[in-house]
């Protein structure tokens, strides 16, 4: 079964009230013209930005059994496979099942690895998740978007300037991925923070502007944007890396902007940080490019 339209599973968080994980992703692929069917790992009342935090997370027998209902009914024909937030190592093994058997449907199929292990030098899943990660996951992905930290991780190596940076994206690449997306990194200076890309022996670097908050969702967006755009682009990495990246700060500026009206002073509220994604539908759907990415080599 194959069709013009893509079609995504994507394999990530849930919450009732706010945009992380499938919330944050699913809208801007649909926008962008995908079929996505979606998969919760964890179904919470809020992200864990919050005070209080409810729900429940997906067991991998129940796992199986919604995969199971969907071969059943011929309908597991994807073009694209998308994951995010997993809770464990053996929800991360069950994921590599589910790869498996898709690609035996479309071998074509292509693997976007948002590989969320934590930020900022801290770790929000298990440890024993990293060893599944970097050495059964990410050598069958095609792209991976891991942010500095995770980058890290997975390769061992440190990043302190450019050149560690693309060491750490080669290692990456041996690894299996042919696209490698440092979705965020903290190389540049107190004003902006530099996102690289890397396909093919080419690199580019995108200054993304810093605000005077933190946000929830935007590395879930990242992944979502970055494999709409690389499949609509026909595999341009400069355009696919502008138009994630405009889109991302056209939403933030704005969820910050808005924020500030109702908190003008001090660290804004979980709840006014919440992305506006909805709100901003058209720029989802025609980015502006306002942030320009530059080649590094060739």
């Amino acid at each position: 079964m194959s069709s013009d339209t893509p079609r995504v599973l994507s394999i990530q968080s849930h919450v009732v009230h706010g945009y992380v994980g499938n919330k944050s992703a699913v809208f801007p692929l649909q926008v962008l013209g995908f079929e996505v069917d979606s998969i919760n790992t964890v179904q919470f009342s809020t992200h864990t930005g919050y005070k209080h935090i409810k729900g429940t997370s997906l067991k991998n027998e129940e796992l199986d059994e919604l995969i199971d209902g969907l071969t059943m009914n011929d309908v597991d024909y994807y073009t694209h496979f998308l994951t995010g937030y997993s809770r464990s190592p053996d929800s991360l093994k069950k994921i590599v099942e589910i790869l498996k058997k898709l690609k035996e449907k479309n071998p074509n199929l292509n693997y976007v690895c948002d590989p969320v292990m934590g930020d900022n030098g801290r770790m929000y899943v298990p440890e024993d998740i990293l060893p599944v990660y970097r050495d059964v996951v990410v050598p069958l992905a095609d792209v991976i978007t891991p942010n500095q930290f995770e980058a890290e991780l997975i390769t061992g190596l440190k990043m302190n300037n450019l050149e560690d940076a693309l060491k750490i994206i080669e290692a990456l690449h041996k690894k299996g991925p042919k696209t490698v997306v440092l979705s965020s990194t903290e190389l540049g200076d107190e004003t902006y923070m530099i996102a690289i890309a890397s396909t093919g022996g080419v690199q580019y670097q995108i200054n993304i502007p810093k605000l005077d908050a933190a946000f929830t969702g935007t590395g879930d967006l990242f992944a979502s944007l970055f494999l709409a755009w690389w499949h609509k682009t026909n595999n341009d990495l400069k355009l696919t890396l502008e138009n994630t990246i405009s889109t991302l700060q056209i939403i933030v500026k704005d969820t910050y902007e808005k924020a500030r009206v109702h908190q003008p002073t001090g660290k804004i509220s979980p709840k006014l940080r919440e992305l506006r994604i909805i709100q901003n539908k058209n720029f989802i759907e025609n980015p502006k490019v306002t942030i320009v990415a530059t080649k590094l080599s060739s």
